[in-house]
């Protein structure tokens, strides 16, 4: 897969994230029940809990920040891009997989929106350390007897 694609790629999974994190937000702060198609107050009763503030800030604040660094790092090219890019998604997806932790065995509820949420975190770590390893485009772009190579040769 091309660099091109990788970085469509995430910022659609990006922003599938961001949609997420919106909504949840959205019924933090306007104190609204969740929707959980599933049923059986899991969604609610994780929204609820301890663990969905870190430090009193909500976790669905976090995944709105993450999600658009993650975002904003596929609209960028460059090494400090997909540098970054992967650093974001390997903590969120970190942080995902605590949450889902608590979720088991701490709150003893499932939400689907954070199911979800760890899902495209997932995909966006997988996304973003694949384009990490791809070639720099910029050394493959560089012209023969470029500085790089002058510097070889002199020393």
């Amino acid at each position: 897969m091309t660099e091109r694609r990788l970085r469509i790629a995430i910022a659609v999974a990006s922003l599938l994230g961001l949609g997420i994190a919106a909504y949840l937000t959205y019924v933090h702060y306007a104190h609204t029940t969740v929707l959980c198609v599933a049923g059986g107050g899991g969604c609610e009763k994780v929204q609820n809990s301890d663990q969905s503030k870190l430090a009193g800030i909500p976790v669905a604040v976090l995944g709105l920040v993450g999600y658009a660094g993650i975002f904003g790092s596929a609209l960028v090219r460059g090494e400090a891009a997909r540098i970054g890019g992967a650093l974001l998604a390997l903590i969120g997806i970190g942080f995902s997989l605590y949450l889902t932790y608590a979720e088991i065995f701490l709150i003893h509820a499932i939400c689907q929106w954070c199911v979800a949420s760890c899902v495209v975190m997932a995909i966006l770590a997988a996304l973003t350390c694949a384009r990490l390893l791809l070639p720099d485009e910029g050394a493959a772009r560089a012209p023969s007897g470029s500085r790089g190579e002058l510097g070889a040769r002199v020393g």
